[in-house]
């Protein structure tokens, strides 16, 4: 077994600054080894070793982040958390490539978005059209949070089960911090669906 090599699923690919409206941030790439995704870690500030680092696992979606549409808060998500960690002293986005749709893909999620022209919510539209609710995959997400030898995290989110499935592979997770959208006509069915059928946990407006 001594000629074995360990080469290890999340491969650090690349490393540059970008500065943003939200401020400058270190920012790295990964590469998935088992599916050939590819990751983002936008960081502010010192993380190696830190407790309690602010820290948003974000999932793609061109729609909201690149389309603007207002039929998901994606985008308001996206765009909160980036400033809220631009003024930290340090934190960190993780960006999920592959997320498209809870996981599903860009060509389903606008299938969907079909059915819920017709009166359906997400959840049904997904299983009308026999899809998973959410197929997503956090463990990028621990893994790039070891890689960056962050400590432990107050996370940005709204969903506990994203929570769950984070500590379940092995992230500590030292409280989480809400973020709070204002939400739109386009968005409130969509908003409302979060909240009543999958759990989530926030005020909408406040």
């Amino acid at each position: 077994m001594s000629g074995l090599t360990y080469v290890p699923r999340f491969l650090r690919v690349a490393e540059t600054v970008l500065p943003t409206r939200h401020g400058t941030f270190r920012t790295l790439c990964y590469r998935d080894q088992y599916d050939g995704f590819t990751h983002l870690a936008l960081v502010r500030g010192d993380v190696a070793g830190r407790s309690g680092v602010l820290t948003r696992v974000h999932s793609e979606c061109l729609t909201g982040e690149v389309l603007g549409s207002l039929r998901c808060d994606c985008g308001e998500q996206f765009d909160r958390s980036l400033a809220e960690i631009g003024k930290a002293a340090s934190g960190v986005l993780v960006y999920l490539c592959g997320h498209e749709g809870r996981g599903v893909g860009l060509v389903a999620k606008l299938r969907a978005y079909e059915l819920q022209d017709s009166g359906l919510d997400t959840i049904d539209a997904n299983l009308r059209l026999g899809l998973p609710v959410d197929t997503r995959d956090y463990a990028p997400a621990a893994g790039i949070l070891d890689d960056l030898r962050v400590a432990s995290v107050h996370l940005m989110t709204n969903n506990p089960a994203k929570q769950a499935d984070l500590i379940r592979l092995g992230v500590v997770v030292d409280g989480r911090v809400p973020i709070v959208v204002q939400g739109s006509e386009a968005s409130a069915r969509y908003l409302t669906t979060k909240r009543e059928r999958m759990g989530h946990l926030f005020p909408v407006g406040d």
